[in-house]
């Protein structure tokens, strides 16, 4: 199975990643985590994206703050996807970041998720990973199920409260 690579801009936007490793880690997907700051280590940004191929990448998860190029510079050196996860600042509450990532250029597009959507950032790597794996793909498909049951559940309780 191929691996995630998730790039932080910050060790301070772990808090909000740890939603995307303990997704992934629900889905049984290898992973990789790191710090590469687009603007102070431009050079480890260019290699780590010119090598992820071939170090058994299959998507990448780039979550950064404030100007947030960070999505967009690994994207320019890769064919993988990467998929960008805007992370709230204390600056437009992420809306800079949000912008940051969904307006890139034509042919370097970067998956935006919402503004610290960190938990659909993995699951959308999941369903990328899941079109040559048929063991995440069931796994996608119970997932799917066990969000139904539950919302159900809630809505039995609810209806079964009001009834007259």
């Amino acid at each position: 199975m191929k691996k995630v690579c998730i790039v932080m801009g910050s060790d301070s936007d772990l808090k909000v990643m740890e939603g995307t490793v303990n997704k992934l880690r629900d889905f049984g997907v290898p992973f990789d985590v790191r710090v590469i700051s687009a603007h102070r280590t431009p050079a480890a940004a260019e290699a780590l994206a010119k090598n992820a191929e071939a170090d058994g990448y299959g998507v990448i998860i780039a979550a950064a703050g404030k100007a947030a190029h960070l999505g967009g510079v690994l994207a320019a050196y890769t064919t993988l996807p990467v998929i960008g996860v805007p992370i709230k600042s204390s600056f437009m509450d992420g809306m800079d970041s949000l912008l940051s990532m969904v307006q890139m250029p034509s042919g370097i597009p970067v998956a935006t998720v919402a503004v610290n959507g960190a938990d659909n950032a993995a699951i959308l790597a999941v369903q990328m990973l899941a079109l040559e794996d048929a063991s995440l793909r069931e796994k996608l498909h119970q997932f799917k199920a066990d969000m139904q049951a539950k919302v159900e559940a809630k809505d039995a309780k609810i209806r079964a409260q009001f009834a007259e």
